[in-house]
């Protein structure tokens, strides 16, 4: 990994958010599988939607219509999963941040998961960027599995296993780990030597 980090050059350090969890998770529900540009585009038509607040309250998502929902730009099984998280929040299903605090990563990964349209790579996001949480290496992303094959020189794409035993080696800063497979993907990409 010290070649990698030679290599891409940058040091890698989170971004935290810090975000309430539910203007966190319906933030990564639109962003799924959209451009950034696009999925900023609909989470702005969104938050217009409710002019009076910087971000809506999961009750005022609740009493909103799917299909006004929808005029922001949303799918409908978006529209429903940002619906399903709100009514999760209220029910305390989603861990405040303070909250966030007191539970292990697994803890947090088992109860955002129980939550329509939140997966485990949603979940290890939240763990990652929103709550700054040093050990989480998501083993099923595209890109960390492919900056693995590159850095260590794999002919075919690891299995998320493979990865998951390797990143023992990283623990506890397997976050810091991965920052550093996507720099290493961006760094090929962008014509470095490797």
């Amino acid at each position: 990994m010290g070649r990698v980090i030679d290599a891409v050059g940058e040091e890698a350090r989170l971004r935290v958010r810090d975000e309430p969890p539910f203007e966190s998770l319906v933030r990564a529900v639109v962003n799924q599988q959209l451009s950034g540009k696009a999925a900023a585009t609909i989470l702005g038509r969104f938050k217009a939607l409710y002019p009076a607040s910087a971000f809506p309250s999961p009750e005022k998502v609740l009493r909103t219509h799917a299909n006004r929902l929808r005029s922001a730009g949303l799918s409908r099984p978006k529209a429903a999963y940002i619906k399903d998280i709100a009514r999760q929040v209220t029910l305390g299903v989603v861990p405040t941040l303070a909250e966030c605090d007191g539970l292990e990563d697994a803890e947090i990964v088992s109860r955002l998961t129980q939550i329509k349209g939140i997966g485990r790579w949603t979940a290890e996001m939240f763990l990652m960027f929103n709550l700054g949480r040093p050990d989480v290496l998501p083993v099923h992303d595209l890109g960390v599995r492919k900056g693995f094959q590159i850095a260590f020189k794999k002919r075919n794409l690891p299995e998320p296993e493979h990865v998951d035993r390797h990143g023992e080696l990283w623990k506890p800063y397997r976050s810091t780990a991965a920052l550093y497979l996507w720099r290493m993907v961006d760094f090929v990409e962008d014509g470095g030597e490797w």
